[in-house]
């Protein structure tokens, strides 16, 4: 009889979510914010941030001064969940009641969302994450153990050849050359052969 994978489950689903161009509702503006923003922009999302002028933490208000997030100042009302074009939602307040109900509007509304440091409203985690211009590494610990995920990632990091996002950057580059010369779907395990890897030994 065959062998197969046996199932583990209590894990999440690891993907990595192209929110380009698309929509993030972010309701908060403090420190939490700030680095949930810095992630967002780096993935090229668009972000509309909802926060009184006060709850604003020096980095956020940065961005805001840049243009960067479309800024609304003022505290979260439900209307705001009415815009079709939002793709996500995510909170960073220190308002129990206010995080549940917007947690609730989001479902009601099939919008997924991150309800910060409350781990059953959130469809999504941010893990403890590395980046080298292309290559991102995402360690996640289900929300068990969140300084935990940093050590790993830590040392993952450390065990890397230097110049790593340069060598895969470069990867891309052929990548794109070869999808030149042999367009095709059927022809990529011809592209396939034609790739060489650097030994990461």
């Amino acid at each position: 009889m065959a062998k197969f994978p046996e199932i583990e489950g209590g894990g999440s689903l690891m993907l990595a979510w192209q929110i380009r161009n698309k929509l993030v509702l972010m309701v908060g503006g403090g420190e939490v914010a700030a680095g949930r923003i810095l992630n967002l922009l780096n993935s090229d999302a668009k972000i509309r941030l909802i926060s009184p002028r006060d709850g604003l933490n020096d980095e956020v208000a940065h961005r805001v001064e840049q243009g960067l997030v479309e800024y609304i100042d003022r505290t979260f009302e439900p209307s705001d969940l009415d815009d079709p074009a939002i793709a996500m939602v995510m909170t960073a307040i220190d308002d129990p009641e206010a995080s549940t109900m917007i947690w609730k509007l989001c479902k009601e509304k099939r919008i997924v969302a991150n309800i910060a440091d409350v781990p059953p409203e959130c469809d999504f985690y941010f893990g403890s994450q590395y980046r080298d211009g292309p290559l991102q590494i995402m360690v996640s610990t289900s929300g068990n153990g969140p300084r935990m995920a940093n050590i790993v990632r830590r040392r993952i990091a450390a065990s890397l050849p230097p110049n790593m996002g340069e060598a895969i950057k470069k990867v891309g580059a052929l990548r794109k050359k070869l999808r030149v010369v042999a367009p095709g779907n059927e022809e990529g395990p011809k592209r396939m052969k034609w790739y060489v890897y650097p030994s990461l030994c």
